[in-house]
């Protein structure tokens, strides 16, 4: 079966930052079998011509004249139930030992706790493609890279692609940042009491039936991994 994976990511900066606004980095994932796409999409169009939104759907933009049409996109996207998954990492900058672990180079680490996240849920005998967010990389070879260790380290499975998008030219992209914001603003505690941004937040944890916080491995819906970089269990 082949997969379609997008991604993008909340405050990338905080693992080389001087001064943090911030305690956690955040790269998410959206999930689902490529056949479901086109479908996908074109119910994503139909709630923004809806609700009359033009422009990229961002959590940023997430505010009170368009909080009728966020609370319907994340709706839909647990009506999906698991045709459409997410899954993102935390990583804590704080415990984040660049020199050590990373050559000092921050945009290696970024794509290594990459590499983290997407390795995980890949399963043998599948098609993975990889749709990220474009990013500016110091080294132009950086997914490249990615996908060879993400083939080298899952033999039984084909990974097609590993490729930069847009995310103004693709609206699962967009979703994904709306979910990826949502989980960074919750962990890194900046929700302000009262505003459209905790009404969404809130309305994602009363669909989840919980706090959003870090799950085991197998949770399929919306899977968050905090991961433990002191070791431990």
């Amino acid at each position: 079966m082949r997969f379609d994976v997008y991604c993008d990511e909340s405050r990338p900066d905080l693992l080389g930052s001087k001064h943090p606004r911030g305690q956690y980095m955040i790269i998410g994932s959206l999930w689902l079998v490529n056949e479901n796409r086109d479908r996908f999409k074109q119910a994503i169009h139909e709630l923004r011509q809806e609700h009359k939104v033009g422009g990229e759907s961002k959590w940023q933009k997430v505010t009170r004249s368009r909080e009728s049409y966020y609370r319907r996109l994340v709706d839909w996207f647990f009506e999906q139930g698991d045709n459409l998954r997410f899954r993102c990492i935390a990583v804590e900058h704080q415990k984040v030992n660049l020199l050590k672990f990373h050559d000092n180079d921050q945009e290696l680490g970024f794509y290594k706790f990459y590499y983290q996240m997407l390795h995980q849920w890949i399963l043998d005998c599948n098609e993975y493609a990889v749709f990220c967010d474009f990013k500016s990389n110091r080294q132009r070879d950086r997914l490249h890279v990615l996908r060879r260790c993400l083939e080298a380290s899952n033999l039984s499975s084909r990974i097609l692609s590993v490729q930069a998008v847009r995310s103004r030219e693709s609206v699962l992209v967009q979703l994904t940042d709306v979910l990826t914001g949502a989980v960074g603003a919750r962990l890194n505690e900046g929700l302000q009491s009262g505003s459209s941004k905790e009404a969404l937040v809130l309305r994602i944890e009363k669909q989840l039936g919980r706090r959003i916080g870090h799950t085991v491995r197998a949770e399929h819906k919306l899977n968050v991994f905090v991961i433990k970089l002191g070791g431990g269990w």
